[in-house]
C-alpha cells in the first residue's frame, strides 16, 4: 500500500533541512517573518523518524510476522547503497584534505556513529540519523512480531514512553549537565538512538490505528491546514521548550494521519505526479546534501564565487539532480529487485553450489 499523498511530505522535509544547514543567510530564508521556521527545521528529522515507524506498519500490514532475513535485506538494498556513495564522495574531500580517521571510517561505514559521543557528526554529518534509521530497522522485526498483533496493548507503553523521553529531554537541556554544542552532552541529548526511538515508536502506533480507520476517508483540509498553522506557531513562540527529541509528535502525528486519510483539495495535489517523484527523492537530498555542497563550494571558489547566495541557487538544483539520478538508477531498481527477490531461496541455492 503506498500512500502517494504523504511522499511529498518528506520532501518538504528534507529541504527544510537543506535550508537549515546551507541557507539560513539566504534570501527568502532569512526574512525576519519565516526564518524562525528554517531556524528550527532540525525537527524535520524528528518527522522523518514518526513517518519511518508509520511507513513500516503500513508496509507489513497483511503480515502476520515478519521473515527478519527478508526484511534486513530489502531495508539494506533500499538506504545504504546511497549512504554508501555519499559516503565515498566525502572520502574524495577527506583523502584530498589529508584529514581521514580510520576510526571515523569505520564507524560511519557501518553506521554506528550516533552511539558514539563525540562522533556523531564526522565524515557526512547528516548521516547521523542514518545511524538511528538503521538501529529503528534492527528491532522493527522484533517489536512487529512480538507486540504489534493488537495496538491495545502498546498504547501506553509507547505513549508512556514518549512522554518520559521528552520530559527527560526537557529536563537535560536545561540542567547543569548540558553543555552546548560542541560537546559530548549536547551529542547524546540531540543525536543518541535511544532519545529517538519515542517517535518511531509513536509512528507504529500510528500506523496500527490508520490501518484500523483505513475506510473511513473524508475530507481533512480544515485540519491538516489548523494542525499545519499550530506547527508554525510552536516553532515560533517555542519558549524554551525542547522539540527535536519527538515532541513534536503532538504536531507530526495528526499531520500525517490526516493528510494519509484525506480526500480532499491538499491531498490531491500532493498526489501530483512531479511532487510525488520529488518525494521520492527526498532521501537522495538528505544523504547527499553534504558531498553535494563542498563539491559545489570547492569548484565555485575556482571562478571566485563564495558568497553564500550564488553557492546555495546553484546547488540546490545540482542536489535535486544528483538525488534524481540516486533514486532512479540506485534507490528504485534495488528496492524492486529486493522486494522481489526470495532472500531465503537465494541462501538455500548458494550453499547448494557451495557444497
Amino acid at each position: 500500500m503506498k500512500i502517494e499523498q504523504i511522499t511529498f511530505t518528506r520532501f518538504l522535509a528534507a529541504f527544510s533541512i537543506v535550508v537549515y544547514h546551507y541557507g539560513e543567510t539566504v534570501s527568502p530564508f532569512n526574512n525576519k517573518h519565516i526564518s524562525f521556521l528554517f531556524r528550527h527545521a532540525d525537527v524535520s528529522v524528528s518527522y522523518f523518524f514518526l513517518l519511518s515507524g508509520f511507513i513500516m506498519i503500513v508496509a507489513y500490514r497483511n503480515k502476520e510476522s515478519i521473515n527478519s532475513l527478508q526484511y534486513y535485506k530489502t531495508r539494506i538494498a533500499r538506504i545504504y547503497p546511497s549512504y554508501l556513495l555519499a559516503l565515498f564522495l566525502i572520502l574524495i574531500h577527506e583523502i584530498y584534505k589529508k584529514s581521514l580517521s580510520i576510526r571515523n571510517l569505520a564507524l560511519s561505514f557501518f553506521a554506528i556513529q550516533a552511539w558514539v559521543p563525540g562522533k556523531v557528526m564526522i565524515l557526512n554529518y547528516p548521516a547521523w540519523s542514518l545511524s538511528v534509521e538503521f538501529f529503528f530497522y534492527a528491532i522493527f522485526p522484533l517489536l512487529f512480531n512480538r507486540f504489534y498483533a493488537t495496538k491495545k496493548k502498546i498504547t501506553i507503553p509507547v505513549l508512556l514512553i514518549w512522554l518520559s523521553s521528552n520530559i527527560f529531554a526537557n529536563w537535560f537541556v536545561n540542567s547543569n549537565y548540558y553543555h552546548p554544542f560542541p560537546s559530548k552532552t549536547y551529542d547524546f541529548v540531540n543525536f543518541f538512538p535511544l532519545m529517538h526511538i519515542n517517535a518511531f515508536l509513536v509512528g507504529n502506533l500510528l500506523g496500527l490505528y490508520f490501518l484500523e480507520n483505513l475506510g473511513r476517508q473524508r475530507n481533512y483540509d480544515l485540519l491538516i491546514v489548523l494542525f499545519a498553522i499550530l506547527f508554525l506557531v510552536l516553532l515560533k513562540y517555542s519558549m524554551n521548550i525542547y522539540y527535536h527529541d519527538g515532541l513534536m509528535a503532538i504536531v507530526f502525528a495528526p499531520l500525517i494521519f490526516f493528510i494519509s486519510s484525506s480526500t480532499g483539495v491538499i491531498t490531491k495535489i500532493f498526489r501530483s505526479g512531479i511532487l510525488v517523484f520529488l518525494g521520492e527523492t527526498s532521501y537522495g537530498i538528505y544523504i547527499l546534501q553534504a558531498p553535494v555542497f563542498m563539491s559545489s563550494r570547492f569548484v565555485l571558489k575556482f571562478f571566485g564565487i563564495t558568497n553564500e547566495t550564488p553557492i546555495f541557487y546553484v546547488t540546490v538544483p545540482l542536489l535535486i539532480a544528483a538525488a534524481s539520478l540516486s533514486y532512479l538508477f540506485i534507490e528504485k531498481p534495488l528496492r524492486d529487485w529486493a522486494k522481489n527477490t526470495d532472500f531465503t531461496q537465494v541462501k538455500y541455492k548458494l550453499l547448494n553450489k557451495l557444497l
